[in-house]
């Protein structure tokens, strides 16, 4: 028996509009992204997020200089920081890089720091994709707790590789172009690299949550177009985000803590767009199920008749 066969079709999504209409599902969606407890989610992803996030760029610094001791990788990771982050890229790319030194106590810290935090961030989402996936039951807290260490650790492989592939890629283009890397065309290639490694990373990223956290056992079919549809549209709405940020006009309101308000912003952004993407792909895999039962039912009363 499957699992959408285990579970009352109830069950599946949170509402199942009609399949023939668009406008009942951007109602339904949001709808749900208009509740208060989504909301509560997304700015308990975000303040966890951003918790992890400075120890993450810390550690990975420190995988490229003390580990695979590599200058080219550390520059690509500056690139891919500032390549993701909306704001103050320069200001956090720097003062991250400046913690990095032999000594390694604030590296075993943000380590520390990172396995704690990424747990934080794992557990609300756990719930979240549970409620849009109808799983009425979540995974115990020594479960979770294993399952976030697993995804931290698989996010940190993901983002060591697709440096590590990026640096590759600039060393054959710095070769192919004879060294002469300081011209707009060798730049917009390899930021053409970056583009296409840092948009592998987020839909990868997205995938891995919409896969391994449900408490249920979902087929890669189904989550993955949700996953490079909002890992495609998690990077327009960066680009959408930093248009707007001069419009905001955060500094005038916060002062120094500007910096902060941004990424806090944007991570809660993030959050919204990745429950949204869930209760989507929820939708339409409820939608599925619906047409292939209704479709065997009216082959069995032919067979019948």
């Amino acid at each position: 028996m499957s699992d959408d066969e285990k579970i009352p079709r109830s069950r599946l999504a949170p509402r199942v509009p009609p399949p023939s209409q668009w406008w009942p599902h951007v109602k339904s969606l949001a709808e749900y992204l208009t509740r208060t407890e989504v909301h509560t989610y997304a700015f308990s992803v975000a303040a966890n997020a951003i918790l992890s996030l400075f120890p993450f760029i810390v550690m990975l610094f420190m995988m490229s200089r003390q580990v695979f001791h590599s200058q080219a990788m550390t520059a690509v990771v500056g690139d891919m920081v500032s390549y993701f982050l909306p704001a103050n890229q320069e200001f956090v790319v720097r003062n991250m890089a400046l913690l990095v030194h032999p000594r390694g106590r604030v590296q075993v810290f943000s380590i520390v720091m990172l396995l704690i935090s990424s747990s934080s961030v794992f557990l609300p989402l756990e719930v979240a994709l549970n409620q849009v996936w109808g799983v009425k039951k979540s995974r115990s807290y020594v479960v979770n707790q294993v399952i976030s260490l697993g995804l931290a650790m698989a996010v940190g492989l993901l983002a060591v590789v697709s440096v590590a592939f990026t640096a590759a890629q600039n060393t054959v283009l710095a070769f192919v172009f004879f060294g002469h890397t300081h011209n707009f065309i060798f730049n917009g290639i390899a930021h053409f690299f970056l583009g296409i490694t840092a948009a592998f990373l987020s839909v990868s990223i997205f995938f891995l949550v919409y896969w391994v956290l449900p408490n249920r056992k979902l087929p890669v079919r189904v989550v993955l177009p949700t996953a490079i549809v909002t890992g495609l549209l998690w990077d327009g709405a960066k680009e959408l985000y930093v248009m707007l940020l001069p419009w905001l006009d955060l500094r005038s309101a916060y002062g120094p803590f500007a910096v902060s308000v941004t990424l806090m912003m944007w991570a809660f952004l993030t959050g919204l767009l990745l429950l949204g993407g869930a209760h989507s792909c929820a939708t339409r895999h409820a939608l599925q199920v619906v047409r292939e039962e209704d479709r065997k039912e009216a082959m069995e009363e032919a067979a019948a008749h």
